[in-house]
């Protein structure tokens, strides 16, 4: 699933393919896509884009319209994205529109491109006119000093008594962590999943020796995280949870994406960046809610009981080779049986042919033919009476 920093990076591959590019007409959505219509249409307008937490916000911008040709004046519109399982933006020629593309966006040139959301699941959602989500908490990369305040002020929240794993994915405190964001930063620090999120936090001060960023919009925080992100250097003895909240997503950010770059889905580089999530000798466990966490030692006193673990070995190169050696070996020995069962099927057929006796050739009837006349003769013909029936017959007389 999509989490804070692949949503940024979004942003980012929607800022640079857009950039300097108009866009015109009315925005289309798919037949079989059940969220709201876009009611937009300019002669010219451009696209721009920002993230906060786990919501994208794509601002249209009229540049002129002209109602001589049926299209209404419009103003300025926001539409904030939701990506859900597997949502991302694509910019492609017209003729290589993705087959789950939902939203489009078509610019003025010809042959026209297209700025599409894809979403292969269609769990993600838009909202024209949309705002950002007033319950979810302030953002873990471009607000880290609201969020830091956000989460200390509140510890008396019930939501607190509940595992840090299972808090940590509680967007109304921390907008944009994710399922493997928690496993790493939870690694990291040696803190087992299932202990209860206010111990872990208690003691925390909302503003730490780090540096912060300077205040601004989200939109004016988003185009300076790359250079502030590369700036910031923090000291093992300074580094607490909420810290780290904050920095390591801004590694993946580094990193380019794990995949969700529709231009680069090469996952080698973020695949070597974990230490935690879905790596060989790791333990896991299902949530309370059912997700999966991954983790080293002791999960905590709040571990489910009755959890299976949905852990599967990862395969390496070594593993499948010898599985295809396996498979070979398994082949030739089935074929060899094969050929084996067949001979003696065949020795079997020719011993049983041969102990068998051959039936002697019966001799044919050879039948009388007769004339009608000997026919009659024939049958007309009584046989002969038994003397004693006759003596019996005759004393009955």
């Amino acid at each position: 699933m999509p989490e804070g920093p692949e949503l940024h990076l979004a942003s980012l591959f929607v800022n640079k393919m857009c950039e300097g590019v108009l866009f015109a007409g009315p925005v289309t959505k798919s037949a079989v896509s059940k969220n709201p219509d876009v009611d937009f249409a300019c002669e010219e307008y451009r696209i721009s884009c920002a993230s906060r937490g786990k919501e994208v916000k794509l601002t249209l911008s009229p540049i002129k319209c002209d109602d001589t040709k049926g299209l209404k004046t419009q103003q300025p519109m926001d539409i904030v994205f939701r990506f859900g399982m597997s949502g991302f933006f694509r910019f492609t020629a017209e003729a290589e529109l993705p087959k789950h593309a939902h939203l489009c966006f078509y610019t003025k040139e010809k042959p026209r491109r297209v700025l599409s959301y894809v979403d292969a699941r269609r769990f993600g959602s838009w909202q024209p006119h949309g705002s950002w989500q007033p319950h979810r908490g302030p953002c873990i990369m471009f607000e880290y000093k609201s969020f830091r305040e956000n989460v200390v002020s509140k510890l008396s929240d019930r939501a607190f008594d509940r595992p840090i794993c299972e808090v940590l994915l509680n967007q109304k405190y921390f907008n944009g962590i994710g399922n493997y964001l928690r496993a790493e930063i939870l690694y990291r620090l040696n803190i087992p999943p299932f202990v209860p999120a206010r111990t872990v936090l208690e003691g925390l001060e909302s503003e730490d020796a780090c540096k912060e960023e300077k205040p601004g919009t989200i939109e004016t925080l988003n185009k300076k995280t790359v250079k502030t992100a590369e700036k910031i250097t923090v000291k093992n003895e300074s580094v607490d949870l909420l810290r780290l909240c904050h920095t390591v997503p801004l590694e993946v950010v580094h990193l380019g994406g794990k995949g969700y770059d529709p231009e680069k889905a090469d996952y080698s580089d973020f695949v070597a960046w974990l230490q935690c999530y879905d790596v060989d000798g790791m333990k896991s466990i299902r949530d309370h809610n059912g997700r999966t966490m991954w983790f080293k030692g002791d999960p905590g006193p709040m571990a489910p009981k009755d959890s299976k673990s949905p852990k599967v070995k990862k395969r390496t190169k070594k593993d499948e080779d010898h599985d295809d050696n396996k498979k070979k070996g398994a082949r030739t020995q089935s074929e060899s049986t094969g050929k084996k069962k067949s001979v003696k099927k065949e020795i079997k057929t020719a011993k049983i042919q041969k102990d068998v006796p051959l039936k002697k050739a019966t001799p044919r009837k050879t039948v009388k033919h007769e004339s009608p006349a000997q026919r009659k003769t024939t049958d007309n013909k009584k046989p002969a009476e038994d003397p004693q029936r006759r003596s019996s017959r005759l004393a009955r007389q």
